[in-house]
């Protein structure tokens, strides 16, 4: 089992809930969240929030999912980037989900 995360623009959440359509993950759970960017920076999170300086309304999108799902949604997501360069590029990772609670 793997846990996905995506962060995105809130305009963006009609293509994302699509990309995850398309990666058969049907069950996710969406925060409101404000992303910040206080400073440009040389590091590698510097394009995080896009460029500039600011406050940006975003989403936290998470998902615990299979992992043929969670590397389809990736690939999904790098794909939407390429077509779309909009200067808010929607972010997404994976994280190994070692144990459960029953």
């Amino acid at each position: 089992m793997k846990l996905l995360v995506v962060t995105t623009l809130k305009e963006y959440l009609p293509a994302v809930t699509e990309l995850l359509k398309q990666a058969q993950i049907s069950l996710f759970s969406v925060s409101k969240t404000t992303g910040m960017k206080t400073a440009d920076d040389t590091s590698i999170l510097d394009d995080w929030f896009g460029a500039g300086e600011g406050e940006f309304d975003s989403l936290l999108i998470f998902s615990f999912t299979g992992e043929a799902s969670a590397g389809k949604a990736l690939a999904l997501v790098e794909e939407y980037n390429r077509a779309n360069d909009t200067g808010f590029p929607v972010r997404a990772f994976l994280l190994p989900v070692e144990q459960t609670s029953r």
